[in-house]
Order: structure tokens, then sequence, then C-alpha cells
């Protein structure tokens, strides 16, 4: 089969009527940009347009007439996308039976040109152009259309150092969809094929993230297909001798790009944007990425719905008047919604001359506001199930249920010198960050869930701060401080609301702080030891779930066994009894 040959000058324009000059039909070509296995760039000038080109080809002419016109059915539907990360196409066609895109020469040079200047970008700008040309490839997936070949001769750097993605056309995704004149395909084969493409595109921007921050390509293959091919059968993971320092974040969200395992990698380039630009948000303190978008969606629909039955217990609340403030206390901290929106506005900044060092326990929060205020800080919140849909109103639902478990769990173990309710709203708070994801995020927080607790007989499970890095990009518990230094909170109460490690070893509490910190830790890890898919085996196996909490705990908080299943039991049934059901009207 005829292949089109590289010229053997060194990179440069050829000038127009050289005797080395080759062309194509009516294309010079100029210069040989980038090529793969399966396709490849070329720069030409155009004398009918008076105007250089980019010009995409496959590397081998099309067998027969059907597979020609099935490559240029999918060129066409790519030529029709417009995104400002979509290097835009002017012409579809054939040449000397070769089929072409053709897009304007622009400025800038591809990323594999920038690459061999010698200067290796920094993590941040790595993790910058690729949620560049992620944008345009989810495009591109939405259009029912795959690129087919994403390598480092496809990303254009242009003069602003943004990254462009030169569209593909992958007959193989895109045919079917063509066929019937829509880019969405509706046919349950052609829609596997799609998403098999899409999923061959994703792992290719792995190995290019792979290869921007490691400094050489994945597998010691310079070839994206041959590489994507061995993806399959062989480990990728980046090295820990990399040219620059690479933060753990990044690294988890560079190794779960090119997972081995399907059920463990990235569901989509959307997916693996937000990851990316939730990192890069972090990085900044700010932006659009996940915190910046959390931040925007607390002041639309609010951080947390509140339970079924609200007004009811708001209604039980006023009618308490009279009695004991801890009474009260307890009926409100039973609503996670209600007891946050308390202390995030008896927080703000009229009552800090009330509250030094802050308010942490919704008793001081009642007395500030008075029994009457509560009514118009409950009128904040939304009903249940807000924004969500049934399914993942199910499993915020879960998430809850295991939060208040913690809570009272933390509340039984608390020594009887230090206040219960503190160590209750503490174990809430470092359950936070769980809750804003499930309920902000669900997709992405069902993709963290099931990376920690994978299906039987899957890879190993990960850890939740791993998880969530690979996912959107920071850890949960930074997620959830800095919601809570927009609530407010001080110091004190962010020290304590950050879990401890799952790898670090537990240490011997310093300060009453530390204390509160180690028994909000030890019961959220407890809940989710008996909400794990182990647990759910059987007795056995949840006792050996809780045994294994109750041992990493044992010095630093004098805890046994037997005292930490009982204080389980106890907080499961306070739970259940404490509300009506999550699916009752409210």
């Amino acid at each position: 089969m005829p292949m089109l040959a590289a010229p053997t000058t060194t990179p440069g324009a050829l000038p127009a009527g050289s005797s080395t000059t080759r062309r194509l039909g009516r294309f010079e070509l100029r210069q040989l940009l980038g090529k793969s296995s399966r396709t490849m760039l070329w720069l030409a000038h155009d004398p009918a347009a008076g105007a250089d080109r980019y010009l995409t080809l496959p590397r081998q002419q099309p067998a027969d007439a059907a597979t020609l016109e099935a490559w240029l059915r999918g060129a066409r539907h790519v030529a029709r996308l417009s995104h400002p990360q979509l290097l835009p196409i002017v012409d579809v066609g054939v040449e000397e039976r070769w089929p072409f895109l053709a897009g304007p020469a622009l400025a800038g040079l591809t990323l594999d040109a920038h690459l061999a200047g010698g200067e290796m970008p920094s993590p941040v700008q790595a993790a910058q152009w690729l949620c560049d040309l992620l944008q345009g490839l989810a495009f591109m997936h939405e259009a029912g259309l795959a690129h087919g070949d994403v390598g480092g001769y496809s990303v254009l750097i242009d003069p602003q150092g943004r990254a462009l993605l030169l569209p593909g056309a992958d007959a193989s995704a895109s045919q079917a969809a063509a066929a019937s004149g829509s880019a969405l395909a509706v046919d349950p084969d052609a829609l596997r094929t799609q998403r098999d493409a899409g999923a061959r595109d994703l792992q290719a921007c792995g190995l290019l993230l792979h290869r921007l921050l490691a400094g050489q390509p994945a597998l010691d293959e310079a070839d994206p297909p041959t590489a994507l091919a061995r993806l399959d059968r062989e480990i990728v993971r980046l090295g820990w001798t990399t040219p620059q320092p690479v933060p753990d974040a990044l690294r988890a969200i560079a190794n779960r790009a090119t997972e081995r395992e399907p059920q463990r990698r990235y569901l989509g380039a959307r997916s693996l944007q937000r990851a990316l630009q939730g990192w890069l948000d972090a990085q900044a303190a700010g932006g659009d990425g996940v915190l910046g978008l959390l931040l925007d969606r607390l002041h639309s629909v609010g951080h947390l719905p509140a339970l079924p039955g609200l007004l009811g217990r708001v209604s039980a609340v006023v009618a308490m008047e009279q009695q004991r403030i801890d009474e009260m206390a307890e009926l409100i901290i039973q609503d996670p919604a209600l007891a946050f929106e308390l202390l995030r506005q008896v927080n703000a900044a009229q009552f800090a001359a009330h509250a030094s060092g802050g308010v942490t326990t919704v008793r001081r929060a009642v007395q500030l506001f008075g029994v009457q205020g509560l009514r118009p800080v409950a009128n904040g919140l939304r009903p249940w199930p807000g924004a969500l849909s049934e399914t993942n109103a199910v499993a915020l639902a879960a998430s809850l249920r295991e939060a208040r478990v913690a809570a009272h769990v933390a509340r039984t173990l608390c020594p009887a010198d230090m206040d219960g309710e503190e160590a209750f709203l503490l174990a809430l708070l470092q359950s936070l960050g769980t809750l804003l994801v499930r309920y902000h995020f669900p997709e992405e927080a069902e993709q963290i869930h099931r990376l920690v607790d994978p299906e039987p007989g899957g890879a190993r499970g990960m850890s939740e701060a791993a998880a969530a890095c690979a996912v959107i990009g920071v850890e949960l518990d930074a997620l959830a401080m800095a919601v809570a230094r927009h609530w407010g909170f001080d110091e004190t109460v962010l020290h304590a609301m950050r879990r401890v490690s799952l790898e670090a070893p537990v240490r011997a509490p310093d300060h009453r702080a530390d204390t509160l910190r180690l028994l909000a830790s030890a019961a959220v890890e407890a809940a989710a030891a008996m909400a794990s898919r182990e647990a759910r085996a059987g007795a056995s196996a949840a006792a050996a779930a809780l045994a294994r909490v109750s041992q990493r705990y044992a010095r630093a908080l004098v805890l046994g066994q037997n005292e930490l299943l009982h204080a389980v039991q106890q907080a499961q049934r306070s739970v259940d009894a404490a509300l009506r059901p999550l699916d009752a009207a409210a």
C-alpha cells in the first residue's frame, strides 16, 4: 500500500518551486510536522487559496472506496465543529487518493516541536495544556466523534501559551453515526464503538500528561498508538525521578489517566479536565476549578439540603422556648444541613465580637440567635433532596447516615471533662468534604467511592485522599477546609476538622483540640468501616474491620475494641430512631 514519504531535508519551509518540493495534488508540501503510525501532519501551501495550511492525512491510503468514504464522512463531521480549543477545519477532500483535513496554519509550534527545543514545562503548565486540549476533545466526544490520534504532533501551542487540538478523523468511531447524517449515533454497536474510541483518546491524553511530567514517553515508546496498545497489558506509573518534583495530587491524576484497570479510569474527557482544573485551582487558591465552582454553588443552591421534616423540627424547637437549650440543640444537630447553616451564620462578622475564637456548638449559636431567629435560618435551606435526582439522593442519604453515625460515636467516646457536642459537630465537619461532593458533584463522588471501595475481585482500593485527588484534583479535607474558611471558622476548628491520615501513625494528643480531632477521626473511620463493602459481607467481617480501627487508636485514646463496638451500635440505633426515613414526605 503506498505511503507518503517524509522529506529528507532538515525542518524548515522549503521555497516554492524548489526541486525538492513535494506535491500532493494542488498542495505543495513544505514540511512534515509530525507523525504516528496512524496519521501525519504536514505544513503545506495551497496556491488556490494563497495560504499555508495544516494537512492531516492517514499514514496509509484507504484500502478501498468504502474505507475512503468512511474516513471522509468522519472528517466532514469534524469540520462542522467550532470550539476555541479546536483548530478550525477549512477544507476536507481527496488528492491523489489521499483524504485530508486542512486547517489554517496558525502561529505557534506543535507540542513536539516545543519539547524538542529542550524547555520542560512546569507541572502547572503541563496541567494547563492538558486542560486546554481536553476541553476541545470533550466537545468532539459530545458530538459523537473521536480524535483517534492524540499526541504531541496534534497539539499546537499558540503564542499566548494555550494548547489547541488539531482535530483528527477517526472513521472507526464516527462512520456509523455519519452514515445516518447525524453526529449522534443511536445504534448500540455504534455507541459502543464511540465509547471505546473515546476511552482510547482519554488514555492517549494520559500518556501525553505522563510524557510532559516524566520528560520522556511512557514505556519508552514514542509512537502513541503503539503505547496505547501496550497499556492493556503493561503498567504505567509516573516515576519518582522526574525532572521536576510532581505534587502527589497531580501524580495521582496522571497515574489514573494511564490506569490499566478500566473501572479505575476516568469516565470521560470532562472528568479528567475537572480533576486537572481542580488541582490547578487548589494551587492558585481560587479560579474556576472545583473550589471556585463549589463556592459559586454554595451561593446558588446552599451547602446541603435539609432532611425531611425540617419545618416540624423547627416548630418543635420554637415550642421548647422555655425548656433547656441542651434539648433544643439536640434536636437541631440531628440535621447536618441545619446545624451547619446555624454555625455558618453565627460565625459571620456581625457575631465575631460576641464569640472570641468562633462558635463551635449549636447551644451557643442558639443563645446568640435566639429561638425565634431559627426560623429564618431554616428558611434559607433547600428541602430534601435539593437539586439531586432520586438515585443521587439515595447515595447522599447513605453518606449522611454514615456521617451522623460517626458524630454519635464521637460524642459517646468523648471524655466527661470535654464537650460532647463539640466532638459531635467536629465529626460532622470531618465528613463535610464527602457530603459536599456527594451533593454538588454526585458523578465525581461515585467515582471516588468506586476507587475507595471497589467491587469484589477488582483492583485494590485507594485511600480516599488519593482517590479524591485522582478524580477532582484536591483532597476532600482541603475542599472542606476551604468552605469552612469561607464560613468564618477559626484556625482551631480548621485544625480539628482535618482527619488523621490513614497512612500516618496515630500519635498521642498534645492538647484538648488534638484529643477532639482524634476522637472525631476514630469515629469517622469506624463509621466508614461499618459501611464498607467488607463489613456488609457479614458480622465477622464487620468485627474485623472495626477491630483495625480500635487497634489504630487504642494507645492514643485508650480505646478498647468492645468500647468502640458498643459506641457504634448505640450510634446506629440513635440515628435510625432520631428522624423519619429519608424517603418519607417532608
